[in-house]
């Protein structure tokens, strides 16, 4: 309390009960506490109201939540979240504590990074409450259980750990709240630092579990079996454990017609295969096998290449870098701004750089066609580890071509094969190969052909519905 005073925001102040003749003391934090809930749900009644004992409060007031105790952390820690003390005398260690925190943040509104067009716009916002709100209605259910951790040194941030009792396998409910636990850091400011805290391999360019703002995607993934995390100040929430092929799938998926949502995520893993080999495979090409290229398209790349002073590699990493730098500068500058920037931004030093000579435009296509192609991954986390490791296969192919990008390729694959998230495989369904799974990876099947849970996260219910048995008419003559 002594080191509490020392701030200009702690009230505390005492007054006399107008009908028992009882003086009382009270404390708040001004800035955590709303005046509405004070001055109305708490001040009539202790002027006013009869009471005589702290237990008398207890049941006058008209809080669902009063305490009364004389623990100092506790009252501590509760003062420093917004409630209210009441003593009746200055010199007494048992207080009564009454909620009364003010509700500051924004309201919950549609989704800004996981637009889709149809389906459910609501997404989450910084507030834990309202975020387990927009879970409990459209999951109600008695099974749902909801639970509570403080994660944080000093900042004491409200860490919900959200999963369905008969459903989840309990092993990965209790390895998240071990890990959960077993963070020791001062500061837990949104979801991504306890992403990182509690990844299998933290040293890992790739996401090993899924983060989304949308409440739908959440419930889904509750719904296969999964454990799901949300963290008070974040509008994203975490779920495990989580493949490599969920990260290539959107919530739009599941918004319309199962052959269109399968053309178009086959057409995003293109994309995301284009995006990473395309500048490479130039780079190869040109260094150490031009002999494949015919002879008509050949002709059209020397003659744009003509009076390029600089290698292939160079050149691409030229163009990839200044990509790069288009995006970070869209991405740090006001919306409005932004866009300006992206495009003027992008067509003015790409027509300057095939002018000057300092590229090809052939190159120039292939890296406009691979930077477009990234952003088709609906995760945004997993778009820029594709934008990194586009690094790793440039420099390898300008040392050894084809050769070069084929060990890069082994050595990815070596990486994500001995991948885990939450101790699970992170390349199912490919390895190790589950035919079931299959069903929701490459290809969305239709909902009736999704009748078991995915294999890998070891479900309670494996089973998620059983099929019906059509009746069939007969005809009843008369």
């Amino acid at each position: 309390m002594e080191q509490l005073s020392k701030s200009k925001d702690f009230k505390q102040s005492e007054a006399i009960n107008e009908q028992t003749n009882t003086s009382f003391f009270i404390a708040y934090i001004a800035t955590l506490v709303d005046d509405k809930i004070t001055q109305k749900d708490l001040m009539p009644y202790l002027l006013y109201g009869k009471f005589h004992t702290l237990e008398d409060l207890k049941y006058l007031l008209p809080s669902r939540d009063c305490n009364i105790t004389s623990d100092p952390l506790d009252i501590e820690e509760k003062l420093l979240t917004g409630w209210v003390m009441i003593r009746l005398k200055n010199n007494d260690k048992t207080v009564a504590l009454v909620p009364a925190t003010a509700e500051v943040g924004r309201e919950v509104s549609p989704s800004e990074v996981e637009f889709t067009v149809g389906g459910p716009k609501e997404s989450f916002v910084e507030s834990i409450e309202k975020n387990l709100n927009l879970v409990r209605k459209r999951l109600p259910i008695k099974e749902l259980v909801i639970d509570e951790i403080l994660v944080g040194t000093l900042t004491k941030t409200r860490v919900a750990i959200i999963y369905i009792d008969g459903l989840t396998e309990k092993e990965d409910v209790n390895t998240m709240r071990q890990r959960l636990e077993d963070i020791n850091f001062d500061q837990i400011q949104d979801s991504s630092y306890i992403e990182e805290m509690i990844a299998d391999n933290k040293n890992s360019p790739f996401p090993q579990l899924l983060n989304s703002e949308r409440p739908m995607k959440v419930i889904s993934s509750l719904v296969e079996g999964k454990v799901a995390v949300i963290v008070d100040g974040s509008p994203f929430a975490i779920m495990g454990p989580s493949s490599v092929m969920s990260f290539f799938s959107s919530a739009e998926d599941y918004l319309m017609n199962w052959l269109v949502a399968s053309f178009i995520r086959i057409l995003r893993i293109i994309g995301v295969i284009v995006s990473i080999f395309a500048t490479p495979m130039y780079v190869a090409i040109l260094t150490y096998h031009p002999e494949i290229i015919p002879k008509d398209l050949m002709a059209s790349i020397i003659s744009s290449r003509k009076h390029v002073p600089f290698p292939p590699f160079l050149e691409a990493l030229f163009l990839e870098i200044t990509i790069e730098l288009l995006r970070e500068a869209g991405a740090r500058l006001p919306t409005k701004v932004g866009q300006t920037i992206g495009i003027v931004g992008g067509i003015v030093l790409g027509t300057a750089s095939v002018e000057a000579s300092l590229t090809s435009n052939v190159l120039l296509i292939l890296v406009s066609i691979a930077a477009l192609a990234s952003f088709t991954t609906p995760v945004y986390k997993i778009s820029t580890t594709i934008r990194l490791i586009r690094f790793p296969f440039l420099f390898f192919a300008q040392l050894w071509g084809f050769l070069g990008i084929v060990i890069n390729v082994c050595i990815i694959l070596a990486h994500l094969i001995q991948l885990k998230s939450l101790g699970r495989p992170y390349l199912e369904p490919i390895y190790p190969p589950r035919l079931t799974d299959m069903k929701d990876a490459f290809i969305r099947f239709p909902f009736y052909k999704g009748r078991l849970r995915p294999g890998y996260l070891h479900s309670q219910k494996p089973v998620r519905f059983q099929l019906k048995k059509e009746n069939k008419m007969k005809d009843i003559d008369e």
